[in-house]
């Protein structure tokens, strides 16, 4: 995404300027107008102009370890009874990574103009989320900004341990997957060849094992810059296929179907989606607005879809619970706990039971996946090592009882 400086005349007429990040031009007027500002100009921002920098590629990335330092510094300082410009500034002059920098000293600039906080984090949507800006703005509305920020941060840590677990789940398999990769062009490029070197010299009639090793690695030897332009042609296009609006529909779905990996993505989405609903109720949003916000906040087409569904459902007069239902996406325990949560007002405090279930859940499937994925890896080893052992040594087996014959 680009950066835009950008003028333009609020609801009571009031000139405002500020910056905000977005595709193109009309993408940016199209964001102005739904914040109630009518643009008058637009300006790309440009890597020369000292006065606006803009974010280069190779600038540090906003992560969900910088929200959650943010949102901790925040709820410190406003327990303290710091003033907001002031926390603010602070926090902009000590961020240790210049794109946060340049953020805070906007979001400084703008609450300087009278605007209040959660509508100055609006301008930077690549760096806060709707979830976060969305209850920022009850927090101020209802004079518990402290809460808000401490929700948030909450939050935050909660979803950074998960994603923590998943990759040290990952990081196994994918290492050994990695590893037979390269052990597989190792293999065709240097050391088969030598043993079909040796073979020839031999003129002896090789089995079919070791002729259809030798055929790959032939191909492999001759063909392989037309190999790698392939591999890196099928990523471009799965990449491509991602980033279309349908591909990414089918590829988040598929996510939730792979096996032994599909139950563990699931279950982290519906915690997820769990947990920053609760979130949102307990500060106060709008029930169909918090689902609105919460389907962004999961972060998956599929499932942002369904959310959007229980959305449509209940704006049409429906419960929560037979919304819920619609979608079925939640086991009977958890519908249960959510039928409850709406008869007696608590649906927060049981969407947060939720949310620890399925956590529980993930947790238990994350410490067990590499006891479950080892069998697997194993085999595909064996199997690798079984076609290497008949395609090589059988022929020189043959030859040696040959040998012995004479």
């Amino acid at each position: 995404m680009a950066e835009y400086d950008y003028r333009g005349r609020d609801a009571a007429g009031e000139l405002v300027t500020g910056a905000l990040e977005a595709n193109s031009e009309r993408a940016a007027a199209d964001t102005l107008i739904r914040r109630g500002v009518t643009p008058l100009a637009i300006q790309l921002r440009t890597a020369g102009d000292e006065s606006t920098p803009s974010f280069r590629w190779f600038e540090d990335k906003i992560t969900l370890d910088d929200l959650i330092v943010f949102t901790r510094q925040m709820y410190s300082l406003t327990k303290a009874g710091i003033p907001l410009l002031r926390a603010i500034e602070g926090l902009a002059e000590n961020s240790p990574k210049r794109r946060m920098r340049v953020v805070l000293g906007d979001v400084v600039e703008q609450l300087e103009r009278g605007r209040e906080l959660s509508s100055a984090l609006s301008l930077h949507p690549n760096v806060f989320p709707r979830l976060l800006v969305a209850v920022v703005h009850v927090g101020e509305n209802t004079g518990q900004l402290e809460e808000a920020f401490e929700q948030l941060s909450m939050y935050f840590s909660k979803e950074q341990e998960t994603r923590k677990q998943v990759k040290s789940a990952l990081r196994y398999p994918m290492f050994i997957i990695s590893a037979l990769v390269i052990a597989m062009f190792i293999l065709n490029i240097w050391v088969i060849p030598t043993f079909a070197r040796m073979f020839e010299q031999f003129n002896a009639e090789l089995p079919l094992p070791t002729r259809i090793l030798i055929g790959v690695s032939d191909f492999f030897v001759s063909w392989w810059p037309l190999l790698l332009l392939a591999i890196g042609a099928a990523l471009v296009g799965v990449k491509r296929f991602k980033d279309s609006e349908q591909g990414r529909r089918r590829w988040d779905r598929w996510k939730t179907r792979i096996p032994i990996f599909g139950d563990i993505v699931l279950r982290s989405l519906l915690s997820r989606f769990s947990r920053s609903f609760a979130v949102m109720l307990r500060a106060g949003v709008p029930l169909t607005q918090s689902l609105h916000l919460v389907a962004d906040a999961v972060d998956n087409v599929w499932m942002h879809d369904r959310i959007e569904e229980m959305r449509r459902t209940i704006e049409k007069g429906e419960g929560l619970t037979r919304a819920a239902q619609g979608t079925e996406l939640f086991t009977p325990l958890v519908m249960q706990m959510i039928s409850v949560g709406e008869e007696t007002g608590r649906v927060d405090e049981l969407l947060n039971e939720v949310a620890d279930y399925y956590e529980r859940e993930v947790d238990y499937d994350l410490k067990s996946l590499t006891a479950r994925i080892e069998p697997i890896m194993l085999v595909l080893v064996a199997i690798m090592v079984a076609i290497m052992a008949l395609g090589i040594f059988t022929p020189m087996w043959g030859m040696m009882d040959a040998y012995r014959g004479r």
